[in-house]
């Protein structure tokens, strides 16, 4: 920004169009959500060598007071916050008041600390392991070697810059008397964090003497550290105000509008960069003009501990906030104490924290809704629930152009869908409602589904995926159950047992077995096709159709037609968790890449065999991988007309060994789930007719919400699923009809027996499976041989992995 800029931005009098103009390009950025940090405030120390003239936090030691909380002391305040719901514990302190007051050193000295911020890393540190909550430090001024122990005990840390005018600092001044507010020193420490990547928020305190041209450049020199290291998470603007007993207790506070001008020129000056942040406790009512000022963020709100530094000043309650929030068009969101653009990425978090960053967050790295997680047996969030059922809900401005594009079958773009996914509030709602008229529109109001055994033939597996619990081996011995691997004698009773059970198809998926060739799964498709000719086979993923062809040296296409030939019906459109290689790579790496997947897609559809498609989400994927992913489907669907149906399968984190090992998120939330069923509706619309929920992962209750968001099957009663309930799942193994139907019927809709192919079963295959006897119970023998411990003979028995085949070739 030249000088000449920064003159006409510092005299711009236009305060509405300058509200204006940053409010849209916050808008850009951030949508309809303003979010917060619910956290607890632990002040452990008063003391400080510093004397500010503005300052009621610090002060000198007190006669019967302690100079800094106790550790019992510090970890009461964090379990109140930890009861509360909080996630982050912000700790505040003074400035090293060793260094100027000797209660300060002797009480130091007592506990077993040199210096503060050697106390303040071991309180950080145990509240961590105590209580879960994030820590976010205060510091002050700091050191590389600071910065690099206190990285590995928080989350987050920060430092108000406050103001570049070391003039402030003179006699007289608001900061004379206080060594550690020398501009040059603070923005050492700001720049230092960068360097350490270590997330920092920083900010200017307004009206403290400071002219306008100096906030600029204020604001300027905190744009120009992050545009060096990327690691400033928000700006604060934060507008003084004078309390009793300090040297500026009669200095004039700056107007309203004063502040609402320079929020609004701190975000012309950072754009879309970072957050913007005003603390809300510090206004008057009406605050929420903020937000057309261009704030994105109302900061750390407590509900347990006051604001220590503003002690008259009491935070707004959660709820009055979201309602103010409303009033300009935002909805209140969540967020942790470090943002999303730094969970995401693991180099700004340290290894020891990361796993509870995770497992605290959601897709878009904003906190959790909730607790509720696929597969296991909880109730519904209310508040989800209560939001969708708002009937008739209008879209926001931005989202309204999405929807009308999509149900009208105009093809979405990757910006669109990711928009779709960051949909809360009553824009949640819109999505579901737009979804489901889609649904009514194409499909009508029917709700089908398959009576199919499922039959994982094999958990052997010499592939390591990192979110499969069902896999086994000498390799992963100490997962869930035991190694098995079904005779075709076996695999052919099943299918016998499950056609008298009214099954119209086997859904037959096993792990990829060192022993198995192609001719094995031929064999399979040929006895099964020999022993009950009207059985449909649905069998073998992408994966397996790659071992099966190479361990036989024929081409995809070409094995593809000999399954064919021999009795395979469709394939499931499994092992494609996320099409998008950024993923695959941590989640499978060595499991067939996006382009493998959907080239051996494409080659069934053009032999006619046509698929299922699935997207297994909630790990370590986001929105923008989901939108990839999508598109990828439906430009493959434009093509070739082969799939079915989409299935979502949220990821079951309960037994991943990836989740065990924090190294995923614990699945999608509640919310995330239900869009995935939505959004998969509207972006494949009308490429795609049938949106399939499963209950196993979804639950019945939650199956239902689907139903009424865009899904239109429930897919199979199943008979023995095991890979789900492998992972952790607790919905069971089979639902049979009867429950089907009157989960259907709960929703007042018809229930439809479809064939895999979504033509209706036969009266006979209907009237068998209302009729079914109970399965006779299965029984697995161990397969001994894959128990003990690994060999090099046993590495050299199985084929190199797809992407490497791939390569060598």
């Amino acid at each position: 920004m030249s000088p000449e800029v920064e003159r006409i931005l510092a005299e711009a009098a236009d305060l509405p169009g300058l509200m204006k103009k940053a409010a849209a390009i916050r808008d850009a950025a951030f949508g309809e959500r303003v979010t917060f940090s619910k956290k607890v405030f632990i002040a452990l120390t008063h003391l400080c060598r510093d004397t500010c003239g503005y300052c009621t936090f610090v002060h000198p030691p007190r006669r019967g007071e302690a100079a800094y909380l106790t550790p019992d002391q510090v970890l009461e305040i964090a379990r109140a916050g930890q009861t509360a719901g909080c996630a982050e514990a912000l700790f505040t302190l003074g400035d090293k008041p060793e260094l100027k007051w000797k209660p300060a050193a002797q009480a130091l000295e007592a506990m077993g600390h040199t210096t503060t911020l050697d106390y303040l890393a071991a309180m950080a540190e145990r509240v961590f392991k105590e209580t879960g909550l994030l820590p976010h430090l205060n510091p002050g001024l700091m050191t590389a070697a600071d910065l690099a122990r206190l990285r590995r005990v928080s989350v987050s840390m920060g430092i108000m810059l406050e103001t570049t005018a070391a003039r402030l600092g003179e006699r007289g001044g608001p900061h004379y008397g206080a060594p550690d507010k020398e501009p040059a020193a603070r923005l050492a420490t700001i720049g230092a964090a960068g360097k350490a990547k270590v997330p920092f928020t920083s900010g200017i305190l307004i009206g403290i003497g400071e002219t306008r041209a100096e906030r600029i450049e204020a604001l300027l020199a905190l744009r120009d550290l992050h545009r060096a290291h990327g690691h400033l998470q928000e700006v604060i603007i934060q507008n003084f105000r004078a309390k009793p007993d300090t040297r500026m207790a009669k200095a004039p506070e700056p107007s309203f509008e004063e502040l609402l001008w320079t929020v609004a020129v701190a975000r012309l000056i950072f754009g879309d960069m970072l957050s913007v942040q005003a603390p809300p406790n510090l206004q008057e009512p009406g605050y929420g003009r903020l937000i057309e000022a261009g704030i994105d963020d109302w900061g750390g709100v407590s509900p347990v501990t006051p604001d220590h530094v503003n002690p008259e000043r009491p935070w707004p309650a959660l709820e009055a906030l979201a309602v103010e929030s409303a009033k300009y068009g935002k909805v209140l969101t969540e967020r942790l104490a470090v943002y999303p653009r730094y969970v995401h990425d693991k180099a700004w978090i340290d290894p020891a924290l990361r796993p509870r960053v995770l497992a605290l967050s959601g897709a878009g790295g904003l906190r959790r809704d909730n607790d509720w997680r696929p597969g296991l047996v909880m109730a519904l969030p209310k508040d989800d629930v209560a939001t969708l059922a708002q009937p008739a809900v209008r879209p926001s401005a931005s989202l309204a152009p999405i929807l009308d594009r999509a149900t009208r079958g105009e093809d979405l773009g990757e910006d669109d869908i990711e928009r779709l996914f960051a949909a809360r509030g009553p824009d949640f709602a819109a999505v579901t409602q737009a979804a489901d008229a889609v649904r009514r529109e194409t499909v009508g109001d029917a709700v089908s589904y398959a009576v199919v055994r499922n039959i994982n033939y094999t958990n052997i597996c010499y592939f390591r995926c990192g979110f499969c619990a069902f896999s086994k081996g000498k390799l992963a011995a100490n997962l869930r159950g035991s190694p098995y691997d079904l005779t075709v004698q076996e695999i052919v009773r099943r299918a016998a047992e499950a056609w008298d059970r009214g099954a119209t198809e086997v859904c037959m998926q096993g792990g990829i077995h060192p022993d198995y060739t192609g001719q094995h799964y031929l064999d399979v498709c040929h006895a099964v096709r020999e022993r009950i000719p009207g059985m449909h086979v649905h069998a073998f993923s992408p994966l397996e159709v790659w071992h099966g062809a190479t361990t036989l040296g024929r081409s995809i296409p070409d094995f593809l037609a000999a399954l064919r030939d021999a009795g395979l019906g469709s394939l499931p459109g499994t092992a494609a968790e996320v099409l998008d290689d950024e993923v695959r790579d941590v989640l499978c790496p060595d499991k067939v890449s996006t382009d493998q997947w959907l080239e051996i897609m494409r080659a069934a559809h053009k032999v006619g065999l046509r698929s299922t498609a699935t997207i297994m989400f909630g790990h370590v994927d986001r929105p923008i991988h989901w939108a990839r992913h999508l598109l990828r489907l439906r430009n493959l669907q434009k093509e070739t007309g082969g799939f079915t149906e989409l299935v979502p399968l949220p990821f079951v984190a309960a037994e991943a060994p990836i989740a065990l090992k924090g190294q995923a998120r614990l699945g999608p939330t509640f919310r995330e789930a239900v869009l995935m069923h939505a959004i998969g509706r509207l972006a494949l619309h009308p490429h795609v007719r049938n949106i399939q929920t499963s209950w196993v992962k979804m639950g019945i209750e939650g199956a239902k919400i689907c139903l009424q968001a865009g899904a239109n099957d429930l897919g199979g009663t199943l008979m023995n699923e095991s890979i789900t309930r492998a992972a952790g799942a607790e919905h069971g193994e089979e639902l049979p009809p009867e429950a089907m139907e009157r989960l259907i019927a709960d929703l007042g809709r018809t229930a439809r027996v479809r064939t895999t192919l979504y033509g209706d079963a036969d009266t006979d295959r209907i009237a068998a499976a209302h009729a079914a006897a109970p399965l006779a119970p299965v029984t697995l023998e161990v397969a001994t041989r894959w128990t003990g411990p690994a060999t090099e003979g046993d590495k050299r028995r199985v084929l190199p992995k797809p992407r490497q085949a791939a390569t060598a070739r």
